[in-house]
């Protein structure tokens, strides 16, 4: 039977390369972002669904879960950097620095997943992007993506029982994403490796595949957890 599979924030970088992923596995893969020739572009190159939608905005995503009549895969993958607008005082620009993570990082995934609820299929997943961030120097972003994961396990509680698995894929460095804006410069990616045990980058591809498995068979007693996809720079202090 053909999976109906969702990916937010699917035109670039990891999302992008998880919507692939499902892609090749002949799903029937639908991803969203917020600039509409991004969105066309990534789904005629993926041969998949492509639908303009910002995770924050209430109206699109219930907008955007209105689509569908059953979901088995929902992969909340939108969220970054954001950089808050200037309010013309430090405290001021803070809040609106922690207001503008939060919002990407946490109230997006929470915003699209509650949408999207009544149509998870028994036997299908929710898997929520998180970050290392969260557990080391992650400042307004991590402080989002621990909400991110303790949110996730409580959900988990919440949709077990009906067969739905809830996940959080805690990445650290990842190259061949927009992440950081541009080019990492060479020493700070010397030192990201450096945490690593297997002493090189993490992949998109390696966060793709952790997506898939999460979402098979194979994973359906693993659920409220978050896996730490990171070379072992995680246990690094």
């Amino acid at each position: 039977m053909t999976r109906t599979v969702l990916v937010t924030g699917g035109t670039s970088g990891i999302g992008r390369a998880v919507a692939a992923r499902f892609a090749a596995d002949g799903a029937e893969v639908h991803l969203t972002g917020r600039r509409p020739e991004a969105v066309e572009r990534t789904a005629a190159e993926l041969g998949v669904y492509g639908v303009v939608c910002d995770a924050t905005d209430p109206v699109a995503t219930a907008a955007l879960a209105a689509r569908f009549r059953a979901l088995d895969v929902l992969v909340n993958a939108a969220g970054g950097l954001p950089v808050g607008p200037a309010t013309g005082s430090p405290l001021g620009d803070l809040l609106a620095a922690w207001q503008a993570n939060l919002a990407q990082n946490l109230l997006g995934a929470v915003l699209t997943t509650e949408a999207l609820r009544p149509v998870l299929a028994p036997g299908g997943a929710v898997i929520s992007l998180g970050s290392i961030g969260a557990e080391r120097r992650g400042g307004a972003y991590g402080a989002a993506k621990a909400a991110l994961a303790a949110w996730s396990a409580a959900l988990s509680a919440e949709l077990a029982p009906r067969g739905v698995s809830c996940n959080v894929i805690a990445a650290g460095y990842v190259e061949g994403t927009g992440f950081f804006g541009g080019a990492v410069p060479e020493e700070r990616r010397r030192a990201l490796v450096a945490e690593t045990h297997d002493g090189r980058p993490g992949t998109v591809e390696d966060i793709a595949a952790t997506a898939y498995f999460l979402a098979s068979p194979g994973a359906r007693h693993l659920t409220g957890q978050t896996l730490h996809v990171n070379g072992g720079a995680y246990t690094t202090r």
